[in-house]
């Protein structure tokens, strides 16, 4: 007899407008991802962030918790009381805490909008990274889906999708670039990553292996 399916719980950790997440929710709300995982909460460190409005809008429950409150184990008790399996990180600016990363090993995702181990550590987010790579004369760049530990962006390496660079392009023509990378792949991965966790059928083999746009 074929084994039932359970559904996986995600969670979402997130601190700015909220356009990986948006992706992310619809994705397991409206695309194939909705066979095997659903989103069923969205945290965030900032009261006034986007991304609230953007989980509001898909019916899912969003919290505000202060740096300190999840420092001091607010944001664990939050993922059990859910009973969360997944935890994906998009934009979120935040270190997680240590009992975090041990209570999802393996289990919890981070997006860098580089080419990883290139243009990552503290500090290396979101329009820092690019122009980075403008600096750098980088012809090529990219997105990584990495397993989260305790060390920013040194995870396991589980997906790069990657897009060429022109010359004349800015920061800014970077970051749009990498962004479309980042809304077409993560959310695959992750589905990619539940359906391997459950011995599932991974549909498309590429949600796992690197390739350019």
């Amino acid at each position: 007899m074929e084994e039932k399916r359970r559904t996986s719980r995600i969670a979402i950790l997130a601190s700015g407008g909220g356009s990986n997440a948006e992706a992310m929710l619809k994705h397991f709300a409206e695309g194939s991802g909705a066979e095997v995982a659903e989103v069923v909460w969205v945290c965030t460190n900032r009261k006034e962030a986007g991304v609230r409005a953007v989980a509001q809008r898909f019916g899912v429950e969003d919290t505000h918790l202060k740096k300190a409150d999840i420092q001091a184990g607010a944001l664990l008790e939050g993922l059990r009381a859910r009973q969360v399996d997944w935890v994906a990180l998009a934009g979120f600016l935040l270190k997680v805490p240590e009992e975090v990363c041990e209570a999802f090993a393996g289990r919890m995702v981070n997006i860098h909008p580089a080419l990883l181990p290139k243009h990552g550590g503290p500090g290396m987010y979101g329009m820092h990274v690019h122009r980075a790579v403008k600096e750098a004369g980088d012809r090529l760049s990219g997105m990584t889906v990495h397993i989260v530990n305790q060390d920013y962006d040194e995870g396991d390496i589980v997906f790069q999708g990657e897009v060429e660079l022109a010359a004349a392009d800015t920061a800014e023509d970077i970051a749009a670039k990498v962004l479309e990378l980042e809304h077409r792949h993560y959310a695959q991965v992750l589905e990619g990553l539940i359906r391997l966790a459950h011995g599932w059928d991974v549909r498309d083999n590429t949600h796992l292996k690197s390739h350019t746009s």
